[in-house]
Order: C-alpha cells, then sequence, then structure tokens
C-alpha cells in the first residue's frame, strides 16, 4: 500500500563534482541535500492531498534507514509512503464530524474492514482488496435517509462523495451498502435468477434455480445491508 518517491543520482552530477574540485565528503553532502528536499516536496504534496504528513520508511542504495550521506555517487534514495493510511484517517474523522450526537452511540459505532475483517483501532492497516467503513448501529439506515435533525443528508453518502473528490486521483471510494453480521461482513448474495423453457421445452443456457435455502441467505444478507463507505486502492 506504499506509494514510492525517488531520488536517483547520475553520472553526469558527479562528473561536475568532480570538475569543480569537491571532495568526495563535501559531494556526500550534497546528495544527501538534494534527497532531502526531494523528501520535503513530497510530504508537503502529500500534505495537501491528505491534511496530514505519511510516516515514511527511507532506503539509501537499498539499505532501509540508512544515512542519506551514504549514498553512492550514481545510487538511489527512496522515501516509501504510508500515503493510504491518511485517506482511511480522514475518512473516519469525517464520518465522526458528520455524525448525530444525541446519545453518542452511534458515532461510537463505525467500524473499519480489510476485506471484511475489522481493524482495531490504531493497528496497521493490511493489505487488501476492498475496504469498508460501516455503521454497527441498527437504526444507520434511517439516518441515510435523513430521519435525524442533526444529519438531514445523511452521513455515509456525503462523506463518501467528499472523499471521492478529495482522493479519487489514488483511490476508488463510493458510496455502496454492505450486510453486516455481529461486526463482520457478509458475502454478497445476488439475486437468483428464474429457469425458464425456452424452444423445444429446452432450459434457458445458464439459468439456474435458487434453492429455498439460497433464498433464505439472499433475505438474510439483504435484511443485515447497512450504509457503507467502500474503498479500493488504484
Amino acid at each position: 500500500m506504499a506509494v514510492r518517491v525517488r531520488a536517483k543520482f547520475v553520472n553526469r552530477d558527479v562528473v561536475a563534482f568532480v570538475k569543480q574540485g569537491v571532495s568526495a565528503e563535501a559531494t556526500a553532502k550534497i546528495r544527501a541535500n538534494v534527497a532531502r528536499q526531494v523528501l520535503a516536496d513530497a510530504q508537503e504534496q502529500n500534505r495537501r492531498a491528505t491534511g496530514r504528513v505519511p510516516e515514511h520508511e527511507t532506503y539509501v542504495d537499498g539499505r532501509k534507514g540508512a544515512p542519506l550521506e551514504s549514498v553512492k555517487p550514481t545510487g538511489t534514495v527512496v522515501f516509501e509512503f504510508d500515503l493510504y493510511e491518511g485517506v482511511f484517517a480522514w475518512i473516519g474523522e469525517q464520518l465522526v464530524l458528520h455524525s448525530p450526537a444525541l446519545t453518542g452511540d452511534y458515532r461510537a459505532s463505525h467500524l473499519f474492514l480489510a476485506d471484511g475483517v475489522p481493524i482495531e483501532a490504531g493497528a496497521k492497516v493490511p493489505e487488501a482488496g476492498e475496504y469498508v467503513f460501516v455503521n454497527s448501529q441498527p437504526y444507520a439506515r434511517k439516518i441515510e435517509r435523513g430521519q435525524s435533525d442533526q444529519a438531514p443528508d445523511g452521513v455515509y453518502e456525503a462523506v463518501a462523495a467528499l472523499a471521492a473528490r478529495r482522493f479519487g486521483n489514488i483511490a476508488a471510494i463510493k458510496y455502496s451498502f454492505r450486510a453486516l453480521d455481529n461486526g463482520a461482513l457478509l458475502a454478497y448474495q445476488p439475486a437468483a435468477r428464474v429457469v425458464k423453457r425456452i424452444a423445444r421445452g429446452q432450459f434457458g443456457a445458464g439459468r439456474f434455480t435458487a434453492t429455498g435455502e439460497d433464498r433464505t441467505a439472499q433475505r438474510r444478507e439483504q435484511s443485515l445491508r447497512q450504509p457503507a463507505i467502500v474503498i479500493r486502492l488504484r
């Protein structure tokens, strides 16, 4: 989930330093200062994009945490940012800010899940195909329909729209629904198609009949659906 920013030093830079009579030690400091400027520029870009400066790891010629001055004359410095952590944190903060606060229960019931598995507050976010914010309160759908004086425009749909505009260049963010059961997400249950006979009494190709068990699972999944914000990283 990391975003990389690279500072690379090429032969023509080294030749220029040598021609100017710059010592190896001074040249190393110059390369380190160039890398620091690249880092500062990247941090400012990330701050403007996410509202915060994300944490980063430094790799000097592939060595994690090595001093910038130790980069080889034609080496590479890579700064690896966890940019998406800022996206998730911003969405979580906005959900709290937009939540009605009559009792505080709804505000305290936003959950964050990676591929359907809850992530504890403060835990490292794992790589996943889909990230979801959802509220565990049973009246979340009523709030989304505007049945709260404190949130007449709902919460999840509004925050999803704000997040999509702000982070649309790095993540696909949309308002949707997910079925929440005991703190985890249920798999989506598609509507069953009814088998019909076509010409000569044959059954239509690719169709199936839903069993009673299928229909029960569908009804249960649909009854548990809650407003959600779904995020897929680009």
